[in-house]
């Protein structure tokens, strides 16, 4: 029997409840969730399946400490929790802390991953599951998969295959350290640097037309709905675009980028560094012209 605490937040959570509370050789003895915006899924399902619910401002404070170690669990597991475990937490469990990132690390390192994958023209995303250090994303790997990324994907599509990728690949790394068939991968024998990512803010949203269309097919793709979408400006407007298409095959050519150059039977052709692409969705509040000019501002 392995008794665990869970760390945890949104639907790939959710989905790895799911494969753990059907496992009775796995007893999920607390559940700690975010305490700035609460899960109110997995407060639900702990409430249903009887499981304590431990909640905190900080997580290496004295008091939590003191709380969560009377449940004299085997090993804490996080999944798109927010807060930093620190030594005296980590080390809590006799089988310590373990973490699934959505990201292949020691690449992708960081926050907003499957955006930065699609804005970077990746051709996969990795998921890992890895134990915690006192780094960010760093510590030794227990299980890594990658996941293809076609020009059909984008960040919602990305997402459908995180939360269902996420649930199966953490449930299948706790089997393995419960059965003692680990071999961790240090991160440093794979890239001694690895790469880090920061957290996306409002201002990244905004479109650079001097990039080149296949930039702009990536941008936009990795910013669509659920995410905030790629904002542009146009009549002292704000636009959003939630899809544009690349044209293949374009000829490159000199001329302004941002501007409207012409109309489509789903949308615009708007010009890019190099040659241009067609908008598909937008919300715009007023009405578009060939000419027009898209800008940062």
């Amino acid at each position: 029997m392995m008794r665990i605490g869970y760390f945890a937040d949104g639907p790939w959570a959710h989905n790895a409840f799911y494969k753990l509370i059907e496992d009775p050789s796995i007893v999920i003895s607390f559940i700690t969730v975010r305490y700035d915006s609460r899960d109110n899924v997995l407060l639900e399902l702990a409430k249903e399946h009887e499981i304590p619910v431990e909640i905190n401002k900080n997580i290496n404070s004295e008091e939590f400490v003191s709380v969560v170690k009377k449940y004299d669990v085997d090993m804490f597991v996080s999944m798109s929790f927010n807060q930093i475990f620190r030594s005296e937490m980590i080390h809590l469990p006799p089988l310590k802390t373990i973490n699934c990132h959505a990201g292949k690390l020691p690449y992708y390192r960081g926050r907003n991953i499957l955006n930065w994958a699609l804005i970077n023209d990746e051709k996969e995303f990795g998921i890992t599951v890895h134990y915690v250090d006192e780094g960010i994303d760093t510590g030794d790997i227990i299980l890594q998969r990658t996941y293809p990324i076609s020009d059909e994907d984008n960040y919602a599509s990305l997402l459908e295959k995180a939360y269902v990728g996420c649930a199966e690949i953490l449930y299948d790394a706790i089997k393995m350290i419960q059965e003692g068939t680990v071999k961790p991968i240090s991160q440093n024998s794979i890239d001694k640097i690895g790469m880090y990512c920061g957290v996306r803010k409002p201002g990244d949203e905004i479109i650079n037309w001097h990039s080149s269309s296949r930039e702009v097919f990536n941008f936009v793709r990795a910013l669509c709905r659920p995410g905030p979408m790629a904002t542009s400006f146009v009549n002292g407007k704000e636009i959003k675009i939630n899809k544009v298409r690349e044209i293949k095959g374009a000829r490159s050519y000199i001329n302004t980028p941002g501007q409207i150059i012409g109309k489509t039977e789903q949308g615009w052709y708007i010009k890019t560094k190099d040659t241009f692409v067609e908008v598909l969705e937008y919300d715009y509040d007023g009405k578009l012209r060939v000419g027009d000019r898209l800008s940062s501002e």
